[in-house]
């Protein structure tokens, strides 16, 4: 095994740990843990309660493409925290996040970029001249 490959398992790992948090927590957030006997569809609104169960899956589907160094687990990161960031910056009223989750979001969208600059290097550099 290449030895320069286990930082960036560990980064990957990391990251996947990160995203996890962040889709259960999305996840409570759907079930209406601190809600009480509301309903989570009547407090967000079906729209809402619908972006919020798409970006959920998508997280914990990337998590564990990332836990096991899948390629697609990546691009899955990066593509829906992208469109989460873009729709919350962009106004849609459906699209909630405080400013603590919308940091997080940012430095995983800012780590996931870098992973992809980082295997681009690696692979330009591979190839010969």
């Amino acid at each position: 095994m290449d030895p320069s490959a286990e930082p960036l398992a560990r980064y990957l790992r990391v990251i996947a740990i990160v995203t996890l948090l962040l889709g259960l927590s999305d996840a409570a957030r759907l079930l209406g843990v601190s809600l009480g006997p509301q309903s989570p569809i009547e407090a967000m609104g079906l729209k809402a309660f619908v972006y919020l169960a798409v970006f959920t899956l998508a997280l914990l589907f990337a998590a564990v493409g990332l836990w096991i160094k899948a390629s697609w687990g990546a691009v899955l990161l990066g593509a829906a925290t992208a469109a989460q960031l873009l729709l919350f910056l962009t106004g849609n009223p459906d699209v909630r996040m405080t400013i603590y989750g919308f940091g997080i979001r940012l430095v995983l969208l800012a780590a996931i970029l870098s992973l992809f600059v980082f295997r681009w290097r690696a692979r330009r550099a591979a190839q010969p001249d």
